[in-house]
């Protein structure tokens, strides 16, 4: 059956309605059919394989660079911050559904619970949800010492406290300070003024926000800002949320579209490689890319800033070599600025070149190298692997035979594969999503950045809705295949810059604890 032929006229309407056009639900259903090619992974990306490791005067060069292009107002940071914070919670949603039902809870449920209740006064949340119990006439340290659990649970978890399962991460508090407490929100301000703040002040931030909470999210900046200029900024912010238009259908395990009980179509976020419209249509300059819940307290924050600076710094320096080349390659290219071109790709971007390009003649050499070097670059900050779930750098050979440094999921590799499981399982290093983009080419016009994904990079997963198993479709992830295509270069950083927020115990960690001071 053509896949078109799934679709009602009332189903045409409805998806143009999303600025959904019937031949992009086409290309979907053809891939839940087809499925995606899975990645074919040489080795792992390793130091002097793949990943640098900088020296201290190497780093010292990178960030007298980057200040330069910061105080000329050339960067902004780019913040996913649509994530809910119902995985944070997960745990503790599964024993305030126990408790609900009055059901004994697993030796596992009981040991989290106990973890949460005894250090409940240390997390940067303690006190609203304190305010919360009192207004309703409860007293928090009572309700503890009476085993009243599933009251606490109640008024942190749903909408007549605080309603943290629900919130997105980005309005949660994550950290306590002497006389108030932060969301990530606020330690990002903070972050962006010690790092991406121009000679005038001016601090640029891009939040990718959920549409539901988009209103509140842009109240709550606007009502803390004012706090943090002491640290010389003003902030230019701005917000979008992942474009409808970019969602994906799902289809049941035969492949046909499932819907809604209004007989609509069940459409779906395609995951975070939907905000590759959203950076795109930014048209910026040096980008840095973190999510989240990625942040520390001031007291952590210096080594954090320093490596932003150093990656920034890098790319700058490889933007600049690479801008001459193609200023060169655009007008009468000898010989030896062809084969300085080679050895600036081999040094720096660690790529081989085809055998056949390296056979080839000049004008063919020249062509290589104004398609090879013409495109947007990242860094990225590659930490150690510790076992943290997620992407990693490898060496990957594409269907033409090119390779490549790219950030691969597990998703992406056949898992009944051996050799391809012991590839994956052999890597060393992982990504923390601490990256730095530079998106304008040579004559500083912005780059398209859908040219330079790839499109058989996407993922199919079972997911369950309404009790029954469906299949849904992310689009190529933001730093996997939407990235592809890019010049990529890795650098292995601290791993003290890597702090994530999945579970609400991470905020149990040393780096995330209460501080006595803050930043002046």
């Amino acid at each position: 059956m053509d896949e078109l032929e799934q679709l009602t006229a009332e189903d045409i309407i409805f998806l143009q309605q999303k600025g959904i056009s019937p031949e992009y639900i086409k290309q979907q259903l053809r891939r839940f059919r087809e499925g995606f090619p899975r990645l074919k992974i040489l080795r792992p990306a390793t130091l002097n394989d793949g990943i640098q490791q900088l020296t201290r005067s190497q780093e010292e060069k990178y960030i007298a660079l980057y200040e330069t292009a910061r105080l000329q107002g050339r960067t902004m940071k780019f913040v996913p911050a649509s994530g809910a914070a119902t995985r944070m919670f997960k745990d503790l949603i599964q024993i305030y559904q126990q408790l609900q039902k009055k059901k004994p809870l697993s030796p596992k449920e009981e040991v989290l619970l106990q973890r949460f209740i005894q250090n409940l006064d240390t997390f940067a949340f303690y006190n609203d949800l304190e305010r919360v119990l009192q207004k309703k006439g409860y007293h928090i340290k009572k309700l503890i010492k009476e085993d009243q659990y599933l009251i606490i649970l109640h008024y942190l978890l749903t909408s007549d406290g605080l309603d943290y399962a629900e919130l997105p991460k980005a309005l949660l508090k994550f950290h306590r300070y002497p006389d108030h407490a932060r969301t990530p929100l606020e330690e990002h301000l903070v972050e962006g003024a010690l790092h991406v703040q121009s000679r005038d002040g001016r601090v640029r931030i891009h939040f990718t926000v959920p549409k539901k909470f988009q209103k509140i999210i842009q109240e709550y900046l606007k009502s803390v800002e004012s706090q943090y200029r002491h640290l010389g900024a003003f902030y230019d912010l701005s917000y979008s949320v992942q474009d409808p238009s970019t969602d994906t259908i799902a289809v049941d395990l035969n492949n046909f579209p499932i819907r809604d009980e209004h007989g609509n179509l069940v459409l779906r976020p395609a995951g975070h490689g939907a905000l590759l419209k959203n950076l795109n249509d930014l048209k910026g300059d040096i980008v840095f890319i973190k999510n989240i819940d990625n942040v520390v307290p001031d007291p952590h924050k210096p080594i954090v800033i320093h490596y932003k600076k150093v990656l920034g710094g890098m790319l700058i320096y490889l933007q600049e070599q690479v801008f001459q080349f193609m200023e060169q390659l655009s007008q009468r290219p000898s010989a030896d600025i062809v084969e300085r071109a080679f050895r600036f790709i081999k040094q720096h971007f660690q790529t081989p070149i085809p055998a056949a390009i390296a056979k080839a003649s000049l004008t063919e050499k020249v062509t290589y190298l104004r398609q090879k070097l013409n495109r947007p670059i990242r860094v990225c900050g590659i930490v150690e692997n510790k076992g943290e779930p997620g992407g990693g750098p490898f060496w990957v050979q594409d269907k033409e035979g090119e390779i490549s440094l790219q950030i691969v999921e597990s998703a992406q590799i056949d898992e009944n594969d051996a050799e391809q499981q012991r590839i994956w399982q052999s890597s060393t290093h992982f990504n923390p999503t601490d990256i730095v983009c530079g998106v304008r080419d040579y004559q500083g016009h912005p780059f398209n950045l859908l040219d330079f994904r790839d499109e058989d990079a996407g993922i199919i997963t079972i997911k369950y809705w309404q009790g029954n198993a469906i299949k849904v479709m992310e689009l190529p992830g933001l730093w996997n295949g939407s990235m592809a295509k890019w010049l990529t270069v890795f650098v292995e950083v601290p791993l003290e810059t890597f702090n994530p927020v999945k579970t609400v115990f991470d905020l149990l960690r040393p780096k995330h604890l209460p501080v006595e001071n803050e930043l002046r």
